[in-house]
């Protein structure tokens, strides 16, 4: 877009004269100019952004604005600054953004990517559960995704996933089989999904037949049940993960800052 976006104007009182602003500060209107530029498309995944005097020049504000407002989409890993390149739209087959919602680290030595095998690909009518959790309409339509995810030929996750239909057409077991990457970066790629933050409800379990069979462990063994409800850009749900963690030698790791 070549237009020059506007910036808040402060409310006038009945009387004619201006009412203290309720917006917030400079940089984060900035910064969710930038997003709205993200999410309507007008920079895609791995492409670079302008730079920082160009989207002042555009904004009409001062280059330490812009700077800070990018600063903050990095921290949350939205966009990512490359020394002597510029700053670049983040995709999930970014090194650090791969795995950034899987938590689980082994007990012993560095985190080594994880082998998976899909079990299951189906579509199907959305359970009430599911059209609750991924704000469907009743009756609509939604991907059911069952995978395991291995290290040294040992089972350590079981994820159910479901994805909103509409959004993941075309979406089959085949393609998943033969695609290689990150599973994110496959949907950002190919169906224009891309998952920007998400919220997790966390408990322990004990695995029952079915499932012990599946991780190669005994029924009654402790698991962790980890729900992931994954959002892209307007806070939209559009996956719900829920999985089952064997910590036996994992631990789930989260940084709080």
């Amino acid at each position: 877009m070549s237009q020059t976006a506007s910036l808040p104007v402060p409310p006038s009182a009945p009387n004619g004269g201006e009412v203290a602003p309720a917006f917030s500060p400079l940089y984060q209107q900035i910064k969710a100019l930038i997003m709205r530029g993200l999410q309507g498309g007008e920079w895609k995944p791995g492409e670079a952004i302008p730079s920082e005097l160009e989207l002042a020049a555009r904004f009409k504000v001062s280059q330490g604005t812009v700077r800070k407002a990018i600063d903050e989409l990095a921290a949350e890993n939205l966009l990512v600054r490359r020394q002597g390149k510029g700053t670049y739209v983040a995709t999930h087959n970014e090194e650090k953004i791969q795995y950034r919602f899987l938590r689980l680290q082994p007990e012993e030595g560095a985190p080594q990517p994880m082998q998976r095998e899909f079990l299951d690909c189906r579509r199907l009518r959305a359970p009430a559960d599911i059209v609750r959790s991924l704000d469907l309409r009743s009756g609509d339509m939604v991907v059911q995704l069952r995978r395991t995810l291995s290290q040294a030929g040992r089972p350590v996750v079981l994820d159910d996933i479901w994805l909103p239909g509409s959004l993941f057409k075309g979406l089959t077991a085949e393609r998943l089989t033969e695609y290689r990457g990150p599973l994110y970066s496959l949907f950002e790629s190919e169906f224009g999904v891309r998952m920007i933050r998400a919220e997790e409800k966390i408990r322990a379990i004990c695995a029952d037949r079915s499932v012990a069979a599946l991780l190669g462990v005994d029924e009654g063994a402790p698991l962790l049940s980890v729900e992931r409800l994954s959002l892209t850009y307007g806070d939209r749900p559009v996956e719900l993960r829920r999985g089952l963690y064997n910590t036996t030698q994992h631990h789930y790791r989260n940084e709080l800052s």
